[in-house]
């Protein structure tokens, strides 16, 4: 990709940005995925409209690419976002595996915006039960069992 390339993918991003704010549709974040050329997945925060804290510009893009593409996997794919991700979309990106990812704001800006997410940074390297929401292991012998016959599981798909 060209720096032209990039500085187009990122003003649609920026334009669904500005469009999900107009309709009230949540934060001021917007995404495009692009492969080959073309635009294959977009996506702009709907957090407040859909009640759905997961639904972050990067994740609903991500679902609308990999339901245009058939797959579960960005591969030879470029995203384009408004801004830095936070830790859930750059989990979510990780998962989905695109080339690369290009961003127009850094978290830092988001932070001056009201969007601060250093403390999640911070948790994630707290011991579970020392986090501000305490998480508890509760070792059930059902729950491995379900990842024993997942090793044993002969047709499994990886991903």
């Amino acid at each position: 990709m060209t720096a032209q390339n990039d500085r187009k993918y990122l003003e649609q991003a920026i334009a669904l940005a500005k469009q999900g704010v107009k309709e009230g549709a949540g934060g001021p974040f917007g995404c495009v995925i692009v492969r080959d050329g073309q635009v294959v997945g977009r996506g702009w925060n709907q957090v407040t409209s859909s009640n759905d804290p997961t639904a972050h510009a990067e994740v609903v893009a991500i679902r609308d690419a990999c339901r245009n593409l058939g797959n579960y996997q960005l591969t030879d794919c470029d995203v384009y976002t408004s801004c830095e991700p936070c830790p859930m979309c750059l989990g979510a990106l990780y998962w989905a595996r695109p080339r690369r990812v290009v961003y127009a704001c850094t978290r830092e800006e988001a932070a001056e915006a009201g969007f601060d997410d250093a403390f999640i940074y911070l948790e994630i390297n707290i011991p579970p039960g020392d986090r501000k929401i305490p998480f508890y292991h509760a070792a059930l012998d059902e729950a491995a069992a379900v990842f024993r016959s997942w090793k044993e599981k002969g047709d499994k798909k990886l991903y």
